[in-house]
């Protein structure tokens, strides 16, 4: 992309990993918590990249940005996480130049989400750009390409019915739930962990239980408390926990830690009990299957679970991709601006020179010479000229770059752009 004057590099990529290729451990070992995120961001910085974008979510990580080659990104990557380069090469997508752009778009409006329409997505892409501001990461290319993902999925979402209905993990958690335990109002229900997920849970499973049987474990007790008062459940300290789960049928997992949080030990108890682990990295650890009255699913079962809902919404995904060519067009528009860009700021230059020359000669010469006119009729004309070849640029019908070529020869302008 070069010829665009966006980057000292030459090609925009996007390196990752996603469900489509990743099983949950896999995912877990490359994902990246806040720390990481900003350890990486930090490094590409002081490596000299000038654009870049993380997200890492339970479904994907990846990094778009600008490099001379994607192993650049892929070694930040392994270097910042717990994966390695071979564990990334068996799993891996790499998208390039125009594939990348329009993956961006796909990933931001819920089209490549495991559950389609999820436009939760749309948020944590926002959260990677502002945190890649804070390292001077952010381009003017990475920014036209934000702002342009985030406008179409604010009009897919006004627009079409891709997001009707809930087909959220937490809502799929809750569906399980009910479609597999008998009698669950009077089952007893432990929910661990208070992140976005676990708020979700917490509020869909109150709206279909009567809530009396649920409680909630947080490692901070304040952010439990929080949001037991929205959802009205009980509220235990973390000590607590052990005994918790020997009370419970059915245990949730929505905690979000770098490693397992529930592990065989904390099970004492012989009933029948139902784990959902809704977390990336998985924060259950295997070897609670050992036990022969636990039953383990894990949110990528969940993310499987579908209905009428995903039916309707897949036939509005042809509309989804049309908004997304819409808008897609009107950013490689721009783009291709950016290529003559140069070219136009160099004959503005030389047309000014001409001015500047003209302007005194007619000054020496003619007595009670009007500059102030002079200036004012001049500027328009250059003005008007720079447009018209503007406009050429834009819409002949022969090459940008031959355009470009003869304009440059016939007004000398190779040496203005080059400087």
């Amino acid at each position: 992309m070069e010829k665009y004057h966006i980057s000292k590099f030459n090609t925009f990529y996007c390196i990752g990993l996603s469900y489509e290729k990743a099983d949950a451990e896999v995912r877990g070992k490359f994902s990246l918590d806040e720390n990481n995120k900003r350890a990486l961001l930090s490094k590409a910085a002081e490596e000299g990249f000038d654009s870049m974008l993380l997200i890492s979510t339970c479904n994907r990580t990846e990094i778009y940005g600008f490099a001379q080659h994607p192993f650049q990104l892929i070694k930040l990557l392994c270097d910042f996480s717990n994966g390695t380069i071979d564990e990334f090469q068996k799993v891996a997508s790499v998208y390039k130049n125009n594939d990348a752009i329009n993956h961006m778009f796909r990933v931001g409006t819920g089209l490549d989400s495991q559950i389609l329409g999820d436009f939760e997505i749309i948020g944590q892409l926002k959260k990677g750009f502002i945190l890649s501001r804070e390292y001077n990461l952010v381009s003017a290319f990475m920014e036209r390409l934000m702002n342009a993902v985030i406008q179409t999925s604010k009009r897919i979402k006004r627009e079409t019915e891709l997001s009707t209905g809930a087909t959220s993990v937490a809502f799929a958690s809750v569906q399980y739930i009910l479609n597999t335990v008998e009698n669950i109002s009077k089952k007893n229900i432990l929910l661990f962990g208070t992140g976005k997920i676990g708020r979700n849970t917490c509020e869909n499973l109150t709206k279909h239980t009567n809530g009396t049987n649920i409680t909630l474990i947080n490692r901070t007790r304040d952010k439990a408390e929080l949001v037991a008062d929205k959802c009205n459940v009980t509220v235990k300290d973390h000590a607590d926990l052990s005994d918790e789960i020997a009370k419970a049928d059915v245990l949730i997992v929505a905690t979000g830690a770098q490693q397992p949080t529930v592990t065989k030990e904390l099970i004492r108890s012989d009933k029948d009990l139902l784990i959902l682990d809704l977390s990336i990295p998985k924060n259950v650890s295997e070897d609670v299957m050992q036990l022969p009255n636990v039953t383990l699913v894990h949110l990528d079962h969940l993310s499987k679970i579908t209905d009428e809902t995903i039916e309707r919404r897949r036939a509005q995904v042809p509309l989804a991709e049309s908004i997304i060519e819409e808008i897609k067009h009107e950013f490689t528009n721009w783009l291709e601006e950016r290529k003559f860009a140069p070219t136009i700021k160099a004959l503005k230059q030389r047309l000014e020179a001409i001015k500047a020359e003209e302007i005194d000669y007619q000054r020496k010469k003619v007595v009670n010479f009007n500059e102030e006119q002079a200036m004012l009729l001049s500027n328009r004309i250059i003005q008007k000229i720079t447009k018209h070849f503007a406009n050429h640029l834009k819409e002949s019908n022969t090459s940008t770059e031959e355009s470009i070529e003869f304009i440059s020869k016939v007004f000398q302008l190779e040496e203005t752009i080059n400087e």
